[in-house]
């Protein structure tokens, strides 16, 4: 019992599960912040990329 407690505990599987989990939680942070409510910069952009293609779908002219 004490060798399986052993090789449980020096298991590191799951710190890098955790480890790509904080970095996605990060990255999503990130891109959250990034497009965010302003009127400049990026959100601007990306506003207008999603109205433009919203209207492309809709109408059926790109």
């Amino acid at each position: 019992m004490q060798s399986h407690l052993a090789a449980f505990l020096r298991e590191e599987d799951g710190a890098q599960v955790v480890e790509y989990a904080l970095i996605i939680a990060l990255v999503s942070i990130a891109a959250a912040v990034a497009l965010g409510d302003s009127t400049t910069g990026i959100s601007s952009t990306f506003g207008a990329l999603v109205s433009r293609v919203g209207n492309c779908m809709t109408a059926g002219t790109c």
